[in-house]
C-alpha cells in the first residue's frame, strides 16, 4: 500500500494538468472506487471545472477544482495516478479519466481497493473531513507532547501496531513501521506502555526522520533509499541486518495481520 512519501510522489503526477479544464469524466460505473461517491455524481461534478490544486496528507490526496469542487483521493493497495494524451480512451483497470484540454489524468486500480469522495463546499474553503485530519510527521504540530499523548491511550497495543494507527501516525505504513522500530532498537511486538518519556521522544525523533529521508527519495523521484536502512533488506529471503557490526539474519512474521520484519539481535 502505498505510504506518505508514495502518496506524495503520486500527487504530483497529475500537476502537468493545473490550470486545465475538465472537458469529459471517464468512469467505469461499476467499480468499486465509487462506492462513496457515484460514478455519475462524479460526472456531473468534475465536468467543466478547472483543475486549481494538489495536496497530500498521509495517505490521503485531495485536489482542487473552481466552484468549490474537491476530489478526495485514497490509493488503497495497487492505485496509482498518471497521465496520458488528451484523447485517451480508458483502459480495464483505469476507473476514472478526467479529460483536460491537452492531456488526460488517469487514476488506475486493478485491485479497486482504493476510494474516492466528491464535495461541493460553497466556502472555499476544503472539506471538513480534510480540515479535521490529525497532524502528519512532518507537520508542526506533530509535537513530542502530541506523540506521548497519542502513545499512553494504548499502552497495551504492539508498537509496530500503533505506528500503523492513522489517528496518530499519518502516512505511516508497512515497511515505514518496521524501519522506525529498526531504528530505534525496538521489537515491534513491544506494548507502547512500555516505553518511558525518553523512548517516546525517540519515537518522535525517528518518526520525523524516516519521513523525512522518504519524502527527499521517494516522494521526489521514486529514488532509493539508503542500503544501510532495513528497508532494501526486509523483503529478501535470507536477508541479513543492515547494521554495521551485526548482519544477524532478519526474521519476518506476522504481527496482528501484517507482515513484520526485524532483526532478533539488535532489536531486543
Amino acid at each position: 500500500m502505498p505510504e506518505l512519501a508514495e502518496v506524495e510522489y503520486y500527487r504530483k503526477q497529475w500537476n502537468p494538468g493545473l490550470g486545465g479544464t475538465v472537458a469529459k469524466v471517464h468512469t467505469h460505473p461499476a467499480a468499486r472506487i465509487f462506492r462513496e461517491a457515484p460514478a455519475r455524481a462524479v460526472e456531473r461534478g468534475l465536468a467543466g471545472r478547472r483543475f486549481l490544486a494538489s495536496h497530500a496528507h498521509g495517505k490521503q490526496m485531495l485536489f482542487e477544482f473552481s466552484g468549490g469542487a474537491w476530489l478526495g483521493l485514497h490509493l488503497g493497495m495497487s492505485g496509482e495516478l498518471g497521465v496520458a494524451p488528451a484523447r485517451h480512451e480508458s483502459g480495464k483497470h483505469e476507473h476514472l479519466v478526467l479529460a483536460l484540454d491537452s492531456l488526460s489524468l488517469v487514476f488506475s486500480d486493478y485491485r479497486m481497493f482504493g476510494k474516492l469522495s466528491l464535495d461541493l463546499v460553497e466556502d472555499g474553503q476544503p472539506p471538513l473531513w480534510w480540515r479535521e485530519l490529525p497532524p502528519q510527521p512532518l507537520d508542526s504540530r506533530f509535537t513530542k507532547a502530541w506523540v506521548r499523548g497519542f502513545v499512553r491511550r494504548f499502552p497495551k497495543t504492539p508498537l509496530k501496531t500503533l505506528l500503523l494507527d492513522q489517528r496518530g501516525f499519518p502516512g505511516i505504513g508497512n515497511w515505514m513501521a518496521d524501519e522506525i522500530c529498526w531504528q530505534l532498537r525496538l521489537p515491534p511486538q513491544r506494548p507502547a506502555g512500555s516505553l518511558d518519556d525518553a523512548a517516546l521522544d525517540g519515537l518522535w525523533k525517528t518518526t520525523r526522520h524516516v519521513s523525512r529521508e522518504a519524502m527527499r527519495t521517494v516522494g521526489t523521484d521514486w529514488g532509493d533509499l539508503p542500503d544501510s536502512w532495513l528497508m532494501n533488506h526486509r523483503w529478501r529471503d535470507g536477508g541479513t541486518c543492515p547494521r554495521r557490526g551485526c548482519r544477524s539474519g532478519l526474521v519476518r512474521e506476522d504481527l496482528r495481520g501484517r507482515t513484520t520484519c526485524w532483526c532478533l539481535r539488535c532489536q531486543t
